[in-house]
């Protein structure tokens, strides 16, 4: 009984410990521009879609969730913050569909399975990184109207970007999906 209630304490102690070097990442591919066409490239929807495969669906939320959360209450966690804001008021600007967002491609990215080809995979993470975008436009529309060019605004110049970090996930993900051992 003992054995069974340390490795219960152990397990759920390493989840914790996932979750939080998860945001750690997270908040570091938000600080890290590089310089990319047309626009500058952050790694954000890379960890995301990172920590979708790596984790699992569980635990990739549980991370999301928690950065989501640690930004909200103002830690300067996301891409433009503190520069341009901290907490309630900088996640309710133009990028909290993109934000949102985030949770439903680790979502479908956790939950796919990534033992198919190469091609398979790059279309897997294709409809995961999507759901990022439709959030994204559909709030950006909201915010700022309907009449405005929504795609070349929000999701058009991080199309290249977007296809390059893909590109290196499918190269990665069945090695990646190795480290889903550790969150069990």
């Amino acid at each position: 009984m003992d054995l069974i209630k340390y490795r219960l304490k152990t397990n759920i102690i390493k989840k914790i410990l996932l979750v939080f070097v998860g945001t750690i990442l997270l908040t570091i591919s938000a600080k890290i521009k590089i310089p990319f066409y047309p626009v500058p490239m952050t790694m954000q929807t890379f960890v995301v879609l990172f920590l979708g495969i790596s984790f699992g669906y569980k635990i990739g939320l549980a991370t999301v969730g928690l950065y989501l959360f640690e930004g909200i209450i103002g830690l300067p966690v996301f891409s433009n913050s503190p520069e341009k804001g901290v907490g309630f008021v900088y996640f309710t600007g133009p990028t909290m569909g993109y934000l949102i967002g985030f949770l439903a491609a680790t979502f479908i990215a956790g939950y796919m399975n990534y033992k198919t080809s190469m091609i398979f995979t790059f279309t897997k993470l294709i409809i995961s990184v999507s759901a990022i975008y439709l959030l994204g436009i559909l709030w950006l529309g909201v915010l700022i109207g309907w009449d405005k060019p929504l795609f070349e605004l929000g999701m058009f110049p991080f199309l290249l970007a977007e296809l390059f970090k893909i590109s290196i996930l499918s190269i990665l993900a069945n090695k990646l999906i190795k480290l889903r051992k550790l969150s069990r």
